[in-house]
């Protein structure tokens, strides 16, 4: 659970480090690249324990990354629905179905 922890709090850094500046046309990409740095440094702080601490406890390689980007695609939905303003539409959710499909055989013994 703590690996599950660490990885949406990542995702969350990431996905503002990432998009936060989509709203804010205004602003030059040199500085929304120095700023996005510093965000993901904050990710990184995070989701490297969280990789080293789900393989230490046998998640391998696979299995951690299809979780990082199941979280991902939950963190990025709300930011984009609640952030963005974006409309959620049926054809992500069956989207992100077959992603959970994919999780369900990734962890199937």
């Amino acid at each position: 659970m703590k690996t599950i922890s660490m990885l949406i709090l990542s995702n969350i850094f990431m996905t503002f480090a990432w998009y936060w500046h989509l709203k804010d046309k205004g602003i030059p990409i040199w500085k929304a690249i120095v700023i996005s740095w510093g965000i993901a440094f904050f990710e990184y702080c995070l989701t490297v324990p969280a990789n080293r601490l789900g393989f230490a406890s046998g998640w391998n390689g696979f299995q951690l990354k299809i979780i990082q980007e199941v979280i991902t695609l939950v963190i990025f939905s709300f930011f984009a629905v609640f952030y963005l303003k974006e409309a959620m539409h049926w054809k992500y959710l069956v989207s992100f179905a077959f992603i959970l499909g994919a999780v369900y055989f990734a962890f199937k013994k």
